[in-house]
């Protein structure tokens, strides 16, 4: 029996389908955003966010839709982060999803960031998050 982790690859995969799962009308400027899949989060995140490393599973890093100007320069682009170990400790945890229905759920989660959405909004339609 193979017992190997899925790899940031792997994980990466489930991310970029749930994003093409999308609404149509979502997809475009999901597919703009970066998508990153690393084992944890960089030093510099965990410090500005006081997090520890297991405690983030993703993150968006980036200026929402809806505070966008045409006049604004991006720095940097628009990121959505996945944290692989972080991912996988809540899987195991959890016991009762899958690796892709845990994956989508924090995809689409932090996309929903990039297109505006509060937490609140999210917990509203997702009762996942609630």
């Amino acid at each position: 029996m193979d017992r190997t982790a899925p790899t940031a690859d792997e994980i990466e995969e489930i991310a970029r389908e749930a994003v093409e799962a999308l609404p149509e009308a979502f997809r475009p400027a999901a597919r703009a955003v970066a998508l990153r899949v690393v084992d944890f989060p960089p030093d510099d995140i965990l410090r500005d966010m006081e997090a520890e490393p297991f405690e983030l599973t993703g993150l968006y890093d980036g200026v929402p839709m809806t505070e966008k100007s045409v006049m604004d320069v991006a720095l940097r682009p628009d990121t959505v982060w996945l944290f692989r170990r972080p991912i996988l400790d809540e899987w195991a945890e959890r016991g009762n999803v899958t690796l892709t229905e845990l994956v989508t759920h924090i995809t689409v989660h932090e996309f929903a960031h990039h297109f505006g959405w509060s937490d609140e909004d999210i917990a509203a339609i997702d009762e996942w998050w609630t």
